[in-house]
């Protein structure tokens, strides 16, 4: 009896240690997990979601307008070809291959990023060539690798013809005498795109819910944070803020000359837009080209360039966990295919030329 008695007091003293400890060691997680989450706030801040664009105010008729023409084939000249077919909603935006097919098969040099989130960045496209979405909007349908549309004019043709689009340019743009322009089609666009935003564990845990992410998510955002990657990655969007050179510490090997195609300043020759991280862990192939297959890889390769770091297998890890933190999604209501509107019969018809 006396030996059962000295057992259990034995265990019970273990057991009342233990739970001191494991009391401490919580509180101490709480601790760490509260000063992480006050430093990505300050670095970071929680996603709103909507980017306003004073000159193209959000509208409920430019957003069910923008909506149809961002799924509408038509606007393409096969008619085979949408905005949804490069930058695929149901696929965290992007079609997951290195380069896009576009007109006849043809593919360009650079990967197709997100949509999501992509009206918050400073600029649009990997060189940053058009300012904004509405103005990116109009690029792909005449590019003739992409959706190769010979003209602006061609576009409207296909729009006046469809007869359920003129009311509802009419009601997006109330009191213009012609509001079927290309203009006007890269607002609506723009206006549904302003919306498509993908709210994230990371932002619930930036709002103070300290739980939300798991442990191995919390270690990796703060090893994130100590090696230097919000350095470029910073704001609601976690990068899409600013333009950097590609190999900034060590040269990286790539023919693209980024910026420089816009601007045509020998100073921005290999500066690329720096990718918004959020939903990149869903995003890839990775980089500018798609060549990089491995989201571990994509992070070992960034340190090395871009911070003149070497990161140990563990590090890179958990930084790829935290990066699964930043994979959110959008209002499934908000991005639910439409059914298209019917064509008239002066409607173009495909040419495949």
């Amino acid at each position: 009896m006396t030996k059962l008695i000295g057992n259990g007091i034995g265990w019970t003293r273990i057991g009342a240690v233990a739970l001191v400890l494991f009391s401490t060691a919580a509180v101490a997680r709480a601790e760490s997990r509260e000063a992480v989450q006050q430093q990505a706030k300050a670095l970071f801040g929680v996603l709103p979601a909507e980017a306003p664009n004073a000159a193209n105010p959000v509208t409920d008729a430019k957003v069910e307008l923008g909506r149809l023409l961002y799924f509408d084939p038509r606007i393409s000249k096969s008619q085979e070809i949408s905005c949804n077919s490069c930058h695929k909603l149901d696929t965290f935006g992007v079609d997951n291959e290195a380069t896009s097919s576009g007109h006849k098969g043809q593919r360009g040099g650079r990967n197709s990023p997100s949509v999501y989130n992509a009206a918050f960045h400073v600029a649009q496209f990997w060189d940053g060539r058009a300012a904004d979405v509405e103005e990116q909007a109009k690029g792909p349908v005449l590019n003739p690798i992409e959706m190769g549309m010979p003209d602006p004019e061609h576009v409207l043709i296909v729009l006046e013809s469809v007869p359920g689009y003129a009311p509802l340019f009419a009601k997006a743009f109330p009191g213009e005498k012609d509001p079927i322009t290309y203009d006007n089609f890269g607002k609506a666009v723009g206006a549904f795109e302003r919306k498509l935003t993908t709210p994230a564990p990371f932002d619930e845990f930036l709002g103070g819910k300290l739980d939300a992410l798991t442990d191995a998510q919390a270690a990796g955002l703060a090893k994130f944070i100590e090696v230097g990657c919000p350095s470029c990655h910073m704001g609601p969007t976690v990068g899409g803020l600013m333009f950097q050179k590609l190999g900034l510490v060590n040269a990286y090997e790539t023919k693209d000359l980024g910026r420089y195609e816009a601007t045509k300043k020998d100073a921005d020759k290999h500066f690329f837009k720096v990718p918004s991280l959020r939903n990149s862990a869903e995003t890839g192939p990775w980089f500018h080209d798609g060549s990089i297959k491995s989201l571990d890889e994509a992070i070992r390769l960034m340190a090395w360039h871009q911070l003149g770091k070497k990161l140990a297998p563990a590090d890179v890890t958990s930084i790829a966990a935290f990066l699964h933190s930043l994979t959110g999604k959008p209002d499934a209501a908000y991005v639910a295919q439409p059914k298209p509107l019917p064509s008239g019969p002066n409607t173009p018809k495909p040419d495949p030329s």
